[in-house]
């Protein structure tokens, strides 16, 4: 049996999409023992596939090929989890550092805040001109 990487990555769940597993094997974002590849390329027990999320690369090693997508619980039958701690630190920071730009889920600012934004630096133009 011979399976796509893009399908086997989507059936594995390591990506919401088939087509944004395609995409991210297309962009080099995954790569198959540790080469870039392209959408079509057959994966083995064995391969490892490494996914690069930010800043951290998350690598995986395949047990066994499926033939069609998988619940999460299952996913453990097919990969085994080969990532470096160091990478998943590294990963944990990104994520720190990205909630203390905002707070989670409050999205883009508003009109209202840009507006708050100006005035606040109006008012220190003003304070240096005097």
């Amino acid at each position: 049996m011979s399976l796509r990487i893009d399908k086997y990555v989507w059936f594995v769940r390591l990506a919401k999409t088939r087509t944004l597993s395609t995409e991210l094997v297309q962009k080099n974002r995954i790569k198959l023992n540790n080469n870039p590849v392209k959408p079509s390329k057959e994966v083995k027990i064995g391969d490892t596939i490494s996914i690069i999320k930010n800043n951290a690369t998350f690598s995986y090693k395949i047990k066994d090929l499926l033939d069609r997508r998988v619940g999460a619980k299952l996913v453990s039958d097919y990969l085994i989890d080969i990532t470096d701690p160091l990478e998943l630190e590294k990963f944990k920071t990104y994520q720190e550092a990205q909630s203390v730009y905002r707070e989670y889920g409050t999205g883009r600012p508003s009109r209202k805040d840009r507006d708050n934004f100006d005035s606040f630096f109006e008012w220190l133009e003003d304070d240096d001109e005097d």
